[in-house]
């Protein structure tokens, strides 16, 4: 299971945020964990100098593309960039240094899957170069596809048949357990386990990650098959449950490095 570390933008500014206060309609009610002194170009740096790849650059609204470039700049080819990606812009965010775009709203629409999108997506970038962000939350007995911010639910349940339609368009998927995201207090742990069962592909699980046990127990539940990144608890994000060297260590002993 690898470390993928993230740099999440909000107003231009490296943030961690309760992922479940983020609203299109007002920042009054937005719980910020961590607002940090620090460019996001000083964390892709960081993230290159450890060789951490596939790491996410996530544009929370309006008003991060510069900060996203900088970061994108600072890591050619190393970073996955999302955030009001559509098929008008993802090749020009290619151009740009990211390796990969991620995709969610734009495929996801009143509650549907717009499948010509998802079609043209694959078609202007390449299935090699798209991620899809399958980020859910729990209603009733599963867990169902949230976009908007992940204030609106999908009709489109996280299961073992969505999980290979959704392969044959992308390289990998990124899975927010939104209802925890931010608020380090545990993983979802019946969403990893299904999660283990069923990715036929390389997924990267975000969300209540609090200290180095919780890694070790998504990888026992991810049977060994998730990646995982970890955000309000990190030392370098405010955190105090694990440290960024310990993370890094992490992701080494599994990568076989020293």
């Amino acid at each position: 299971m690898r470390f993928r570390p993230c740099i999440d933008l909000h107003n231009g500014c490296v943030k961690q945020i309760v992922g479940s206060t983020l609203s299109d309609s007002s920042s009054a009610s937005l719980t910020t964990n961590f607002l940090s002194p620090h460019s996001s170009a000083y964390y892709a740096q960081m993230y290159k100098d450890d060789d951490l790849t596939g790491g996410h650059v996530i544009m929370l609204g309006p008003g991060n593309e510069a900060a996203a470039e900088e970061a994108l700049a600072a890591w050619p080819g190393g970073l996955h960039i999302g955030g009001g990606i559509n098929v008008l812009n993802a090749a020009d965010w290619l151009d740009k240094g990211a390796s990969a775009v991620i995709v969610t709203s734009y495929v996801f629409q009143d509650g549907m899957i717009h499948e010509e999108r998802l079609g043209g997506m694959m078609a202007a970038v390449g299935r090699e170069h798209l991620v899809l962000d399958l980020s859910c939350r729990k209603r009733g007995d599963d867990y169902y596809i949230v976009t908007d911010r992940w204030q609106k639910f999908t009709s489109v349940a996280i299961t073992e048949e969505s999980l290979n339609y959704f392969a044959s368009f992308c390289h990998e998927f990124l899975i927010h357990a939104v209802d925890v995201e931010g608020k380090c207090a545990g993983i979802e742990e019946e969403l990893a386990e299904k999660l283990g069962r069923w990715i036929p592909i390389p997924t990267t699980y975000a969300g209540g990650v609090k200290n180095l046990a919780d890694l070790e127990k998504l990888q026992v539940l991810g049977k060994n098959r998730l990646d995982a990144t970890i955000g309000s608890a990190l030392d370098i994000f405010g955190g105090t449950g694990i440290t960024y060297a310990e993370a890094v260590a992490f992701h080494r002993r599994f990568c076989g490095q020293s």
